[in-house]
């Protein structure tokens, strides 16, 4: 029997058109993760296309994270839309009568083809319709628990998705394992390290200093730069033979952590100062005030990096919620709300118009701060002691 990576590249050798897609639900490791495998498979001659539903990314009132990634080589070929999945082909037979002219006009909804024959004419037989096959005929995801993960991905391409062969990387328990070929690792610290173990094995000279670059990316990103209690020696040998590849460490640590903006700090001492827990620190909180924005001149782009810091100090917590008021509008109150250990924030607190991601989600409750605060402290923790009964 093939192992998973002979299979994999058995399934690659085959493929011509490759789409890379990871969840909705996103993070650094997986689009470092997508970003070399883009290359490596470019490299083996493959046309290769990533595209992903960014969630909350593209919309400037909500928390944006995939910026700081822009150093990674490749960054902006990353799409959300998929193009042209499947193409509509208008077919005339022509052995009657020979093409002269060919026009076409837009009438309301109609788009219509005019084809004028040098001699004789053509009849309605002669026209015929049909789909050509997908574009693509091999899909890879990348930090996807199932299919819906993918968000519109998924959901705009169903039938492409389920004609299409798919290899299915991640590392996490929650793996549906929905592929044709998983490779689910569970004691990878990363995606971007079972990448690695992958093309290590059988093809490293492939691996030039910028996807070594992506690859530790993923890792460090991960690993909180190596503080997170699940790092292995295998990851420690793993991240010293991508820098003898090349991977420029330096340029990750600066971009990842040394690019801290000033606003975003002085945010991060105003979130600090108004830091409370319930539940045993299984649900932290804090609030901030529309004079906290003006005092520090950042905006509510900046929280990410907070919340980032949040989750790396606090160990034990289970969700992570950040109360401001609506900058035009006082009486309303948004909120983020991170969540970890399998909750899912759109779940937990879904009477609030909630909308995001599993992980990552925004609400908003049309009460003052403080009121608005209590309604959801009090619905999280009714529903976290439901959790653990």
């Amino acid at each position: 029997m093939l192992s998973k990576e002979e299979q994999f590249f058995k399934e690659i050798n085959k493929a011509k058109n490759v789409l890379i897609s990871f969840s909705v639900d996103f993070n650094g490791d997986a689009i470092s993760s997508s970003l070399a495998l883009f290359w490596l498979l470019k490299k083996m001659g493959k046309q290769v296309n990533i595209v992903a539903d960014s969630g909350l990314s593209h919309n400037s009132e909500q928390i944006s994270s995939e910026k700081i990634f822009n150093f990674l080589p490749g960054f902006s070929n990353i799409k959300d839309t998929i193009d042209n999945v499947r193409k509509f082909i208008v077919s005339l037979d022509i052995s009657n009568a020979k093409v002269d002219q060919i026009k076409y006009t837009l009438e309301k909804n109609k788009l219509n083809f005019i084809v004028s024959p040098k001699e004789g004419f053509f009849t309605d037989n002669d026209i015929s319709t049909h789909t050509s096959g997908f574009k693509y005929d091999l899909i890879i995801t990348i930090d996807a628990m199932d299919l819906e993960s993918l968000g519109k991905t998924y959901d705009n391409n169903v039938e492409f998705f389920y004609k299409t062969p798919i290899i299915n990387i991640d590392h996490h328990a929650s793996n549906e394992e929905f592929g044709q070929i998983n490779i689910v690792n569970l004691n990878a610290i990363a995606s971007s390290e079972i990448i690695f173990n992958i093309f290590k094995g059988q093809s490293v000279d492939l691996i030039d200093e910028d996807i070594a670059t992506c690859l530790l990316t993923g890792i460090i990103y991960k690993s909180k730069s190596f503080k997170t209690p699940n790092l292995t020696p295998k990851t420690l040998l793993n991240t010293s033979q991508l820098i003898n590849l090349g991977a420029r460490r330096e340029e990750i640590i600066n971009n990842l952590y040394r690019s801290r903006s000033l606003e975003s700090l002085k945010l991060w001492g105003k979130v600090l100062n108004n830091l409370k827990s319930l539940n045993k620190e299984e649900l932290i909180y804090s609030s901030l005030t529309i004079q906290d924005f003006k005092d520090t001149g950042a905006d509510s782009k900046h929280l990410l990096s907070v919340v980032e810091e949040l989750i790396a100090s606090i160990p034990k917590a289970k969700i992570i919620i950040i109360f401001y008021p609506q900058k035009d509008n006082e009486n309303n109150t948004k909120f983020f709300i991170f969540s970890i250990k399998n909750i899912n924030s759109l779940e937990i607190v879904k009477e609030y118009q909630v909308q995001g991601s599993q992980k990552l989600a925004q609400g908003i409750v049309r009460e003052k701060l403080d009121i608005a605060k209590n309604k959801v402290l009090e619905t999280v923790k009714n529903k976290l002691a439901k959790m653990s009964l």
